[in-house]
């Protein structure tokens, strides 16, 4: 059976409404491995498929996370250029990853059962 979807590492033009619900949930995935910046978590998710998030986008999103105690945020001064802000998952934004993560893979899996009816 042949798809025309897009590999992983292609850019995807997925409807926006699909983006907005997977960015939290992909945004944490992000930052699973380890502290790191914005500009960094745009390239990994563009990477993995999801498109060019916008830093408009992004932003205000990692800001709602920070207040909600999942990241911790931290001012690193640049090496030889301009200082960068990282982003860092708490425990508590661990066990929220997690927590979204079981929550997701029982979303999809009920939807992907009732789209191959």
């Amino acid at each position: 059976m042949s798809t025309n979807l897009p590999q992983a590492t292609e850019v995807a033009d997925w409807p926006s409404d699909w983006l907005r619900a997977a960015l939290g949930l992909c945004t944490l995935q992000a930052l699973e491995a380890g502290p790191t910046y914005g500009y960094a978590i745009i390239a990994e998710l563009a990477e993995a498929g999801l498109g060019k998030v916008k830093g408009g986008t992004l932003y205000p999103l990692l800001t709602r996370f920070e207040t909600a105690g999942w990241l911790e945020v931290e001012w690193r001064p640049g090496e030889g250029g301009p200082g960068r802000k990282f982003f860092a998952l708490t425990e508590l934004g661990r066990s929220e990853l997690g927590r979204q993560r079981t929550a997701w893979n029982a979303f999809t899996s009920i939807t992907t059962t009732f789209l191959a009816k």
